[in-house]
């Protein structure tokens, strides 16, 4: 939550982008994979009751959350953030696959549609099976390879062409697309959770990871040697690679971030309210194009760029829980806006 409301300081107060800031392509490049893999992480539980029942209202609860709170703090920022026919804008924006800012609930909600249907078709067809548990386990890496599989045929534009459909913008599932392969990724390792910590615990891997990531990000931003179809490679390696290193580092710190300290308890502070912080976020951002102007006549200087967004982004971060409480106030508003 603070990568994204950090990102979108520097994007919208700023003003500046990924041509010109310092920060933001290096952000962008685990901010929402990050997102989306605590996502399919969470959305794992073992002790889930798969009746058709259950499903069904789990994926209205989902839908009650993800659609109707997007559509209305939408709304709301149309009226006070942009000038002109407010009919106008919201269908613009609508058309959008990004919403406006507000895609993340609506993809989410998606991909919350695959995983559920997947998996419940799935336990029907095992459910005489000696190894049913194995079997979903093995399908949900057929899910995984698909993912991939259907993220990559975007950046193959000579073979395939289906994604440039209305249907896909409209709709968001070409974000859907994108960051499936990570909400699937989450739900897996939480699988296999004790492997995953072995993993972790070796000497090898994160040192792997490490050179992973940097030779891909200096590709990314250097170096250019990848062509054609392979150019986002060094891109979606970068993405596995800073996504695993941050999941690896809150791992071997876990202890710092239990509610008995500091940073633990604001963290988690932030981390329950992450759905009220993105969507009032967009309307409480203020606008001051003067630093990114003097930011961009002044590049590169990574730091100091991270450290302005850092120092905005966490003054809205705290408005935006100081709304959320008094909105909370109503059992109305904690519900239909938030969810709770």
């Amino acid at each position: 939550m603070l990568l994204v409301v950090a990102y979108h300081v520097a994007q919208m107060c700023f003003v500046q982008n990924e041509k010109t800031s310092a920060s933001l392509p290096f952000l962008v490049l685990f901010r929402m994979p990050l997102f989306f893999f605590v996502s399919g992480f969470l959305s794992y539980k073992a002790s889930f009751a798969w009746t058709a029942e259950a499903v069904g209202r789990q994926l209205w609860r989902k839908f009650l959350v993800q659609v109707f709170p997007a559509l209305i703090f939408l709304s709301v920022y149309i009226i006070f953030r942009i000038n002109g026919d407010f009919w106008h804008h919201f269908t613009r924006l609508m058309s959008y696959p990004t919403k406006g800012g507000y895609w993340f609930t609506w993809v989410l909600l998606q991909m919350y549609l695959i995983y559920y249907l997947y998996v419940s078709f799935v336990r029907t067809l095992v459910s005489t099976s000696r190894k049913p548990l194995l079997l979903e386990n093995i399908s949900l890496w057929v899910l995984f390879f698909l993912s991939v599989f259907v993220y990559a045929t975007m950046y193959m534009p000579k073979v395939f062409t289906y994604h440039k459909a209305h249907f896909f913008q409209y709709s968001s599932l070409i974000e859907t697309m994108k960051f499936m392969q990570f909400f699937v990724l989450g739900n897996l390792l939480h699988r296999y959770w004790p492997v995953v910590q072995r993993l972790f615990n070796s000497a090898w891997f994160f040192p792997l990871l490490v050179l992973v990531a940097f030779f891909s990000c200096a590709d990314i931003f250097r170096w250019h040697t990848m062509k054609h179809m392979w150019t986002n490679l060094p891109r979606t390696l970068a993405m596995y690679s800073l996504l695993m290193i941050v999941i690896i580092c809150f791992f071997h710190y876990a202890a710092s971030f239990t509610r008995e300290h500091v940073i633990g308890r604001s963290l988690q502070y932030i981390g329950v309210r992450t759905l009220d912080i993105y969507l009032l976020h967009f309307i409480l951002m203020p606008h001051v194009p003067e630093i990114g102007k003097w930011l961009n006549a002044h590049q590169p200087n990574f730091l100091l760029d991270i450290l302005l967004a850092f120092s905005f982004a966490l003054p809205v971060i705290a408005m935006c829980c100081l709304v959320s409480h008094v909105l909370r106030v109503s059992p109305f508003f904690s519900k239909y806006l938030f969810g709770r």
